[in-house]
C-alpha cells in the first residue's frame, strides 16, 4: 500500500513522443539559443528567457510543442529539476538532454517534484513523466524511499494508525525477505513498558514492530547497523493537551518511524554489506481513563525509573525502550529519528534537522559522516551539543529521572540527554530530531509530509560501513 512503485516514469514505447528538454545555465544561454533552430532562439529571446532557476520555456513547432528549455540558475542540487513535472503539460513525457549537471541528481530531483498523495482522491492527479535514460539506480532508489516516507507521514490518522504502521513496517521487511515480528498485549508491557504506557490511553493497542536483515554479501559478524522510529500515529499530548493549532499536523508524529523506514528501504535496495535491525514503536497518545497522567512514574525496559513531567513528552518514552534494546546488541552504528521537540523547530527552522551524537570518537565520527553527507547530496541536517551540563536538569525527586527538563530552555538538548541515558555507553549513536513536513511547496519539495535527511542518512551509512570493512 505505501511502498508504491514510481508512476512518474514513462512506459517504454510510450505513444506520445518524448519532449527534449534542453537544461541550461545563464552563462551558457548563448550557446544554448545558438544551437536552436533560428525561429525557436528568436521565441526564446523574445520572450524574456534568461535561465533563471526554475524558469520553463516551452518552444513552439510545426505540430505543436517542440521542445523546452529549463534554466538551472547556479543551482546545482536535485531541487533544481524538482519543478519540472509540475510546470510541464499534464500528460507530457519529457526527455532530459545532457549538460551542465548531473544526471542522477535530475532524475532525483524530478522524481521528488512528481511525488502527489492521492490515495483518498476519487481521481488520481496527473502529471508529466520523464522519458528515464537508462540507470540512475541509486537516484530511483533515493526517491520510491522518499515517497515511501512521505506516503506514511500523508496518510491521516484514521487511516494509519499503530496497527497499520506495524503492518507497513513488517510489509516492508518482508518484500527484501526480512524476518520480522510484531510484540503486543502482555508482551509489549513486560518488554516494552514505556511503549506500552504511552499507548496505553488509546482505543488503538500499541505495538513494537521490527525485522532484521542481511545484505547478501554480509556474513555473520558483518556490521550491524541498528534504526529506531518513533511511530506516534497520532499525538493528542495526552492529560497535558496540545492546544487545536498545535494537534492539527500531528498525523505527522510519526515521521521518525517513516524516516527509518525509508532508510531501511535505501539499504535494503542497495544490499549493503551489513546486518540490519529495524524497531518502529507504534502507537497513539490519546486521552481517557487509561492514559497515563502527570506525576505517574514508569518503569523502562533499562531498568531506571522515570517520572512523567509532561504527557505530551511522549516520544522520547517511545524511543527509550528501543534504544536500550537495540545498544546492548553492540551494533556498530545506531541511528534514532523523532519528530521529537518543538525547540528544535524554533533554533533551526523547518528544513534543517538537528542531529545529536555523544561526544566521544564514536559519536563524532558518526556525527561528521552524516553532515558530510548533507553537504555533499544537498540534504542538510545540524548538529547541536550533547552538552552534559544540562543533564541535571532531567533530575526527580522520586525517580531516576524526568521525562521533561525543570528549565524552560534547550529543550532539544535535554530531550536529546533523555534519550542518551538508555543507550549503552561506547555506542556508535546518533539521534535525529526532525520536522518531517514541508510547510509550502517548492521545486521537488510538494506541501506535505518530508523525509528530510534521508539520503545524508544512507550516504552516512555507506560510507561508514566502508571504513568499518577497511575499504
Amino acid at each position: 500500500m505505501f511502498d508504491r512503485d514510481l508512476d512518474c516514469f514513462a512506459d517504454a514505447g510510450a505513444e506520445r513522443p518524448a519532449l527534449p528538454v534542453r537544461s541550461v545555465r545563464p552563462d551558457a544561454l548563448d550557446g544554448a539559443l545558438a544551437a536552436l533552430p533560428p525561429g525557436q532562439a528568436a521565441f526564446a529571446r523574445a520572450s524574456g528567457f534568461a535561465a533563471l532557476p526554475g524558469q520553463l520555456m516551452l518552444l513552439p513547432g510545426p505540430d505543436g510543442l517542440a521542445g523546452a528549455l529549463l534554466g538551472l540558475g547556479d543551482d546545482r542540487t536535485p531541487f533544481a529539476h524538482g519543478g519540472l513535472a509540475a510546470a510541464l503539460p499534464k500528460g507530457a513525457v519529457a526527455r532530459l538532454e545532457p549538460g551542465d549537471f548531473d544526471m542522477d541528481d535530475a532524475v532525483l530531483g524530478f522524481c521528488l517534484g512528481a511525488y502527489h498523495y492521492d490515495a483518498l482522491l476519487g481521481a488520481p492527479r496527473t502529471t508529466a513523466k520523464l522519458s528515464a535514460p537508462i540507470g540512475h539506480e541509486a537516484a530511483r532508489s533515493a526517491a520510491r524511499a522518499t515517497w515511501l516516507a512521505r506516503d506514511l507521514i500523508n496518510t491521516p490518522a484514521n487511516h494509519l494508525g499503530p496497527a497499520e504502521l506495524a503492518d507497513a513496517t513488517r510489509a516492508l521487511g518482508a518484500s527484501f525477505d526480512a524476518q520480522g515480528q510484531v510484540v503486543d498485549g502482555e508482551r509489549l508491557a513486560a518488554e516494552y513498558p514505556t511503549v506500552a504506557a504511552v499507548g496505553r490511553g488509546s482505543a488503538r493497542a500499541p505495538r513494537v514492530a521490527s525485522f532484521t536483515w542481511r545484505g547478501s554479501a554480509a556474513g555473520p559478524d558483518a556490521p550491524l547497523v541498528s534504526l529506531c522510529g518513533k511511530g506516534v500515529c497520532f499525538d493528542s499530548g495526552g492529560y497535558d493537551l496540545k492546544p487545536s493549532a498545535g494537534m492539527l499536523r500531528m498525523k505527522k508524529d510519526m515521521g521518525g518511524a517513516a524516516l527509518m523506514l525509508g532508510l531501511a528501504r535505501m539499504v535494503m535496495q542497495a544490499d549493503l554489506p551489513v546486518r540490519l535491525a529495524v524497531r518502529i514503536g507504534c502507537v497513539e497518545n490519546m486521552v481517557s481513563g487509561e492514559a497515563m497522567r502527570p506525576l505517574d512514574v514508569l518503569r523502562t525496559r533499562r531498568g531506571l525509573s522515570v517520572e512523567i513531567g509532561n504527557t505530551d513528552a511522549e516520544g522520547r518514552l517511545v524511543l527509550c525502550d528501543l534504544l536500550a534494546e537495540a545498544s546492548d546488541e553492540h551494533p556498530a552504528l545506531l541511528l534514532d529519528a523523532a519528530t521529537l521537540t518543538g525547540a528544535a523547530r524554533v533554533a533551526l527552522g523547518p528544513d534543517l534537522p538537528a542531529l545529536f551524537a555523544p561526544h566521544t570518537p564514536e559519536g563524532d565520527a558518526v556525527a561528521e559522516a552524516v553532515l558530510a553527507a548533507g553537504r555533499s547530496c544537498a540534504d542538510p541536517v545540524w548538529r547541536l551539543p550533547l552538552w552534559p551540563g544540562y543533564d541535571g536538569w532531567l533530575g526527580s525527586p522520586v525517580a531516576d529521572l524526568s521525562n521533561v527538563s525543570s528549565k524552560p530552555m534547550a529543550g532539544a538538548i535535554t530531550a536529546a540527554l533523555f534519550l542518551q541515558r538508555f543507550v549503552a555507553p561506547g555506542t556508535a549513536w546518533a539521534h535525529l530530531d526532525t520536522y518531517a513536513w514541508n510547510d509550502q511547496t517548492r521545486p521537488g519539495r510538494p506541501e506535505g509530509g518530508e523525509a528530510l535527511g534521508l539520503r545524508a542518512l544512507f550516504s552516512a551509512v555507506r560510507t561508514l560501513n566502508r571504513v568499518n570493512k577497511g575499504a
